[in-house]
């Protein structure tokens, strides 16, 4: 039983696998936070609420001086009754107040996990595996209902949050804040971790200690962001990769948020995630709800790699959907770095010919397909095909390729519209615009409104059409710019700050009814690369584009960062030509694809222009990917060594099965360092009282001795005797397969 409830003393607690939630309801009805941490037993921790007379503050009850929020840790606080740090819900009331006090009213448990209404969430298959209390607050002065949704899984370290408010006013209330979660931490002992960049540079780490005042991260772009994403964590100083206390926070949302902890004059750190309540508001109408997005807190006493553990599972089969949630995903090439805008028919069916000879099994035809396509100035929102390009149309190419024994995708950008467009000239009014106002482009391109029903509807008919008449199972769906100008023409006044929120409802729509129309379709995120890496869009596309930088050796950053959250199984990762057409830097084919399996594996680069050793050395790379790709899309991703840690030359990660009978490890240098030692490595996840080959080579190890000694790196002799660079090591690469028995 996770959830108890002392009706006697109204103590809530959430017990997990290995966590405890623990509130209660305080003498004024408000929720008070007590416990959130390692698992405790069930029994009363009301003592942990005090209460004392402090100077210069204020309290609640007049001629009591003991009782004030501004002492108290709470559950879900609201703004204007003695505290006056920031609160979770802001609300304008019809008389102008901005006065909330929500008290408890009463409680459901319900088994399993309930969906939310047009957001994506973690769910569950079976209602055993999780239990759901619903809490039910109001402030009845204001006509104000608030319900919180707290679900726990049995057998996971992990809470999940949401809110819902409700109207019950005889007027419009106007919501300012709604956020999805508050935590109130006992003290400010705590590192903040966050994924922090920008384009072909995302997620990487950056950790700083807590100090009083306000820190966090947020976007106001419309997008989660390539500059931050929605996550943050609160580690103990002490904590490593495997020791010490981790409390994990994820927003499953797409758009504008904020993720901060603010740390009061007491030293609590008060953590709160949710939309941003910048530029946001909310008409409430009578009898209307709001749906938050959900929070979910994963909780580690193991270090951040129990937390990426609880993350990475969760998210991996119980965020991501559909056929393709658990199918092996298919090695792919994309056409864009091989031609850009300049592809025949012939030229198309030439590269899928060749990849398909090294072992390639899906073919992707990135932008340019479509409408007078030559160049991003023009065509978006036509989604017709270009004859000029493809006399014969998208079917005919599809059939051609189907017939090489090779799946098909097709690449859309549907959120966007150029202005030489027939969409366009048709609708100008379909823009996200503000009246009188100069008109910002990105790309050269301007976004469409979701807000609008009819501009989902019309997008859906165009994709359908398309999807429908050619055997299609694979989209990428990109985004390549951010709001500006944020307006719609088809909302009244007092509703323009609804726009970024309704925009996603309306993406989130849109990708709900084709992924339902088309279950067959293996969709893929992008938004110029990871501008919306985030889990609202793996709710609907099991793996989104990481990064447009594929760069083996910045990836490693990338890649490293992003896995604190995501798991491989959501990552793309390819191989592309050198100079690496971001950075111009030159790598090993080699280094390249040993950083790019630690993903969903595929290439970005012209086959038909590679020398016959480079294609055998490319098709061995296919080959081993296969034998192993269940391993690294299904295993346990441990981190080894950061590369945001010591000088930042080496970085090493690995992949274990489940079973711990094998594993797969990356080790990665990016200068070479003269006359270096001997080196070992060690590794985890194994089992210590088991034996160990390593491919390749002669001899066999325990598993204690690869963890606790390590494994002993090839030397940089025998690294020049077989590397292929001369005489460098410059951007160097090691991959070790490793299997019991």
């Amino acid at each position: 039983m996770p959830i108890y409830v002392n009706e006697e003393t109204r103590q809530f607690h959430l017990q997990g696998n290995r966590v405890s939630y623990i509130f209660h309801v305080m003498r004024n009805g408000q929720l008070g936070h007590l416990h959130y941490g390692k698992r405790l037993a069930d029994r009363s921790y009301q003592h942990l609420q005090r209460e004392e007379e402090r100077p210069n503050t204020t309290y609640v009850y007049e001629g009591d001086s003991t009782f004030s929020l501004d002492l108290a840790r709470q559950e879900y606080p609201t703004y204007g009754t003695t505290d006056y740090r920031e609160p979770a819900l802001h609300v304008v009331h019809p008389d102008g107040s901005r006065v909330t006090d929500l008290e408890y009213v009463g409680y459901t448990i319900v088994a399993g996990k309930p969906s939310l209404s047009g957001l994506p969430a973690t769910y569950v298959e079976e209602d055993s595996e999780a239990e759901t209390l619903l809490l039910r607050l109001a402030d009845a002065t204001a006509g104000l209902m608030v319900e919180l949704a707290y679900t726990v899984y049995h057998e996971r370290d992990v809470i999940v949050r949401s809110a819902r408010v409700h109207s019950e006013a005889d007027a419009p209330l106007r919501l300012q804040r709604a956020l999805s979660c508050s935590v109130d931490l006992a003290d400010r002992n705590f590192e903040l971790l966050q994924l922090s960049g920008a384009w072909i540079r995302e997620r990487h780490l950056y950790t700083r200690p807590l100090v009083p005042g306000l820190q966090g991260i947020s976007s106001t772009r419309g997008t989660s962001s390539n500059q931050q994403n929605p996550f943050l964590a609160l580690k103990r100083p002490d904590a490593t990769e495997t020791t010490g206390e981790v409390f994990g926070f994820s927003l499953v949302y797409s758009g504008n948020f904020q993720a901060q902890v603010e740390v009061d004059h007491y030293d609590c750190a008060r953590v709160s995630l949710g939309i941003n309540p910048f530029d946001f508001e909310w008409k409430l109408e009578p009898g209307e709800s709001f749906q938050t997005p959900e929070v979910v807190m994963a909780y580690s006493d193991e270090g951040l790699s129990q937390m990426s553990d609880t993350f990475h599972e969760l998210y991996r089969t119980r965020l991501a959907r559909g056929q393709w949630r658990d199918r092996i995903r298919p090695v792919l090439i994309n056409n864009w770095e091989a031609t850009y805008f300049d592809f025949t028919e012939e030229k198309v069916v030439e590269l899928a010919r060749e990849a398909k000879e090294v072992g390639v099994e899906l073919f992707v035809l990135d932008d340019g397909w479509f409408g007078k396509r030559n160049d991003d100035t023009t065509s978006l929102g036509d989604w017709v095909v270009d004859r000029a390009k493809l006399p014969n149309g998208i079917r005919h190419l599809a059939d051609r390729i189907t017939e090489l024994g090779m799946g098909f995708g097709l690449w859309f950008e549907p959120e966007m519209v150029s202005k030489e467009s027939s969409l366009y000239e048709e609708h100008p009014d379909w823009l996200i615009q503000v009246p009188n106002r100069r008109l910002s482009h990105g790309r050269n391109q301007y976004v469409l409104d979701y807000s609008r029903q009819e501009v989902v509807d019309y997008m859906f008919t165009a994709m359908s059409q398309v999807l429908s008449e050619a055997p299609i199972t694979y989209v990428k769906w990109d985004m390549n710019r951010t709001m500006t100008e944020v307006g719609s023409l088809s909302l009244a006044n007092d509703r323009q700050a609804e726009v970024p929120h309704r925009y996603l409802l309306g993406v989130y729509e849109l990708y709900e009814r084709l992924t339902e129309t088309f279950p067959h379709v293996l969709f893929e995120s992008c938004a110029s690369g990871g501008a919306r890496f985030d889990p609202g869009m793996l709710y609907y596309a099991p793996q989104g584009w990481t990064s447009d930088n594929t760069d083996a050796i910045e990836r490693l950053s990338i890649q490293y960062g992003t896995s604190l959250v995501y798991p491989l199984s959501s990552m793309g990762a390819h191989v592309s030509a050198v100079p690496n057409h971001q950075v111009k830097r030159n790598t090993s084919l080699e280094t390249r694809a040993n950083v790019a399996y630690f993903g969903m594996f595929g290439y970005e680069l012209d086959v038909t222009r590679m020398s016959v050793e480079e294609k055998r050395e490319v098709k061995q790379q296919i080959d081993f990917y296969k034998e192993h790709r269940s391993l690294i899309q299904n295993g346990r991703f441990l981190r080894l060594i950061s590369p945001f840690e010591g000088d930042g030359n080496v970085t090493s990660w690995m992949v274990v099965s489940p079973q711990g009978d094998e594993a797969l490890v990356g080790y990665y240098q990016t200068l070479s360092r003269p006359n270096q030692g001997f080196k070992q490595l060690r590794l985890r996840g194994l089992d210590p009282d088991a034996t160990y080959h390593i491919e390749g080579e002669v001899g066999e190890y325990y598993g204690d001795e690869l963890m606790y000694v390590g494994l002993p790196l090839r030397s940089e002799t025998e690294r020049l005797e077989t590397s292929g660079q001369g005489e460098s090591l410059d951007f160097d690469s090691q991959l070790y397969y490793i299997k019991k028995g």
